[in-house]
C-alpha cells in the first residue's frame, strides 16, 4: 500500500468490528431509503413491494461477496478502484472510482435537503416547504458532518454509535409493534405470504420496475471497504461486516414495507412521499408516533451523510495516491490521520452544488433527478466489482463447490444484475436526470486520459490474482513495507 507524504498513511486498527457493522448499517440508510423510495416502490410494484425488496436482496447480496473475497487479498482505501483496476482494466478502475465518488457527491445534495427538510418540519411544517432555509440547514448538518470525518475514524465511529443507535432502537421498537397490530389484524389489508411470491407483480415488467427501484435502498454498505485500511483485521472484518449490515437493513426493509402494504392504504403511501414512515408512525403509535418516525429519518439521513463523505473522501485519498488526480488528495492531517485535502475539496464542491441547487426548482425535483443518476452511477461500479471478483477468484473456483457457487455464481449474477439494472434506467430515466447522470461518468474521461498521459502508475498495475494470496511484501496495512501493487510507483503529491 503506498503510503503518501513523510510516510504517513490513514490511521490503522482505529475501527472494531462493531464499529464497521454500524457503518455498513449507516452507510444503508433504512430509515432514509423507506422514507424517500417507499412510495415510489409501492406506486410500481404494490403489494409485491416486498418481493422487490427480497429479489433485489439475492443479487446484491452476491455483491456483498465479491466486495468480501476482494477485500482479502487487496486492502485498499479506494475499493472497486483499486480491484476493478487490477483484474480488468485500469480505464475501467477508474471509472469505477469516479462512479462512486459522482454518486457520493450527488448524495451530500440529494441527501442534505430533506435532511434540512425535515429538520424543520420537526418544529413547524411550513417552514418545511422553503427550499433556501431546507438548502441551508440541510448544509449545516453536512458542515457538522464534514468536522466529525475531518476528526478521524474514531470520532466517526463514536458519533455514529449514537446518531444509528437511536435510529436503530426507533426502527427495531416500531416494527415490533407493527408486527404486533398484524397480528391482531388491525390492517388495511391481511397479510399474505403471497407478498412475497411473483404473484403480485405485473408480468416481468412489472418485476423488472420493482427490483430496479429496489435496488437503490441497499447502496452504502461498502463503506466497509473504502474503511479498509482502517479496520482492526480487515481482510476479514470489511467483508463480514458489510454481510451483517446487509442481513439488518434488509430485515427492516422488508418489516416496514409489509407494515404499509398491511397497514397503509396504497393512496396514503404514493401521496405520503417523504412522510410515509410518519403516516406509518401515526397509524401505529397515534399522536408521537409521527414525530419519532420523521426523527428517525432525520438521524439516518445525517449517519449516511458521514459514511458518503467517507466513501468519496476515501476514494479520492487513493486515488490522489496514485497520481490518477491530483497527488494532494493523497495529503494526510498529522494529527488526526484523515485526508483532509480530499475532505475539504468535497467540502467546497458540494457547498457549491447547494447553492446551486436553489435555482433548480423544489427539493422534490432535486430529489428526483439526483437519486435517479445515483443509481445508474453505483450499478456499473458494483457491476464492474462483481465481475472482477470472478476474474480474480478464476484459478479457484473449481477447488471446491462453495468456491464455485460464493466466489463464482453468486457474484456473477450479481454483476449481470446490476448491468441489467443499468441498461434498463437508460430507458426509464427523464432527459434531466440522464444527462445527468451519463454527463457526469463522461467528465470522469478527462482526468483518466490526463493522468494515464502523464504516466501514472496505476495505468500499469500489478495484477490481482488470489491465488497469490496477498500483495507481495503483505504486512499491516499502512506500513510502508506493504506493496503498493502498481508498478514503478511515483510520488504521490506529483501532479
Amino acid at each position: 500500500m503506498r503510503t503518501t507524504t513523510g510516510g504517513r498513511g490513514l490511521q490503522s486498527d482505529a475501527l472494531s468490528t462493531f464499529d464497521t457493522v454500524v457503518m455498513a448499517i449507516a452507510g444503508s440508510a433504512p430509515a432514509y431509503s423507506l422514507a424517500a423510495t417507499s412510495s415510489v416502490l409501492v406506486g410500481a410494484a404494490g403489494l409485491a413491494s416486498p418481493a422487490a425488496l427480497l429479489y433485489c436482496a439475492l443479487p446484491m447480496l452476491g455483491i456483498v461477496l465479491a466486495f468480501g473475497r476482494l477485500g482479502r487479498i487487496d486492502v485498499n482505501a479506494g475499493a472497486a478502484y483499486s480491484w476493478v483496476g487490477r483484474t480488468l482494466h485500469p480505464f475501467l478502475g477508474f471509472l469505477s472510482g469516479w462512479a462512486l465518488v459522482v454518486a457520493a457527491t450527488l448524495f451530500m445534495v440529494a441527501g442534505s435537503l430533506p435532511a434540512g427538510q425535515l429538520t424543520l418540519g420537526l418544529f413547524d411544517p411550513a417552514l418545511a416547504h422553503d427550499t433556501a432555509l431546507a438548502t441551508a440547514t440541510g448544509a449545516g448538518w453536512f458542515l457538522l458532518m464534514l468536522a466529525v470525518v475531518l476528526g478521524g475514524a474514531r470520532l466517526s465511529a463514536r458519533a455514529q454509535l449514537i446518531v444509528s443507535g437511536v435510529e436503530l432502537a426507533i426502527l427495531g421498537g416500531f416494527s415490533v409493534a407493527a408486527l404486533a397490530h398484524l397480528a391482531e389484524g388491525d390492517g388495511v389489508v391481511p397479510f399474505s405470504w403471497g407478498w412475497l411470491g411473483f404473484g403480485h407483480f405485473d408480468g416481468v415488467s412489472g418485476f423488472a420496475v420493482g427490483t430496479l427501484i429496489a435496488a437503490f435502498y441497499y447502496w452504502g454498505w461498502d463503506v466497509t471497504s473504502n474503511l479498509s485500511e482502517e479496520t482492526r483485521d480487515s481482510r476479514r472484518t470489511a467483508g463480514l461486516a458489510a454481510l451483517v449490515g446487509v442481513g439488518v437493513v434488509f430485515a427492516l426493509f422488508l418489516a416496514f414495507t409489509i407494515a404499509m402494504n398491511a397497514l397503509l392504504t396504497s393512496d396514503e403511501i404514493e401521496s405520503g412521499q417523504s412522510n410515509v414512515l410518519a403516516l406509518l408512525g401515526a397509524r401505529i403509535w397515534p399522536g408521537v408516533g409521527g414525530k419519532l418516525m420523521v426523527l428517525a429519518v432525520v438521524l439516518s439521513t445525517i449517519a449516511t451523510l458521514e459514511t458518503t463523505l467517507i466513501q468519496v473522501t476515501r476514494s479520492l485519498f487513493a486515488m490522489g495516491r496514485d497520481r490518477t488526480m491530483p497527488g494532494a488528495l493523497g495529503t494526510v492531517h498529522r494529527r488526526w490521520n484523515t485526508p483532509w485535502v480530499a475532505i475539504v475539496v468535497v467540502g467546497a464542491v458540494a457547498l457549491l452544488l447547494f447553492v446551486a441547487s436553489n435555482a433548480l426548482g423544489s427539493v422534490r425535483d432535486i430529489m428526483s433527478d439526483a437519486l435517479a443518476a445515483i443509481g445508474l452511477q453505483t450499478t456499473l461500479y458494483y457491476g464492474l466489482a462483481g465481475l472482477a471478483a470472478v476474474v480474480a477468484y478464476r484459478k479457484t473456483l473449481t477447488e471446491s463447490v462453495a468456491s464455485f457457487l460464493l466466489g463464482g455464481v453468486w457474484p456473477l449474477l450479481g454483476s449481470l444484475f446490476m448491468f441489467c439494472v443499468f441498461a434498463a434506467s437508460l430507458t426509464r430515466l427523464s432527459a434531466a436526470a440522464l444527462t445527468l447522470g451519463i454527463g457526469s461518468l463522461l467528465a470522469g474521461l478527462v482526468p483518466m486520459l490526463w493522468y494515464w498521459r502523464r504516466g501514472s502508475a496505476y495505468y500499469r498495475p500489478a495484477r490481482l490474482d488470489a491465488t497469490r494470496s496477498f500483495d507481495a511484501g503483505a504486512g499491516r496495512p499502512n506500513t510502508p513495507t506493504r506493496s503498493s501493487g502498481y508498478v514503478n510507483a511515483g510520488h504521490p503529491t506529483d501532479f
